[in-house]
């Protein structure tokens, strides 16, 4: 059940991700998601390392500040992907 939240949470964050950032980003629904669980994770991290002070790979509860957190790390995400995209094609 775990994974399924993690799945919609990537969904909900992603989308939202795709939505805030300028730009055409594609990839479709399965590029979304991805982005989305690796904003989740990212977003969980930062959220865990700014309020303890430690490090580890976590992801955020399925909650109105999870959901924030995911969409700030998939923001990051989608900037990282975009990054990477564009260095490749020059």
């Amino acid at each position: 059940m775990n994974i399924l939240a993690w799945i919609v949470l990537g969904l909900i964050a992603g989308a939202i991700a795709k939505a805030i950032y300028p730009g055409h980003q594609g990839g479709g629904i399965i590029g979304t998601i991805a982005l989305g669980i690796i904003g989740a994770f990212v977003g969980g991290s930062l959220g865990l390392f700014f309020t303890t002070g430690t490090l580890a790979l976590t992801a955020p509860s399925l909650s109105i500040p999870g959901i924030a957190l995911a969409v700030l790390g998939a923001i990051i995400a989608v900037f990282l992907w975009n990054l990477i995209n564009n260095r490749s094609a020059v």
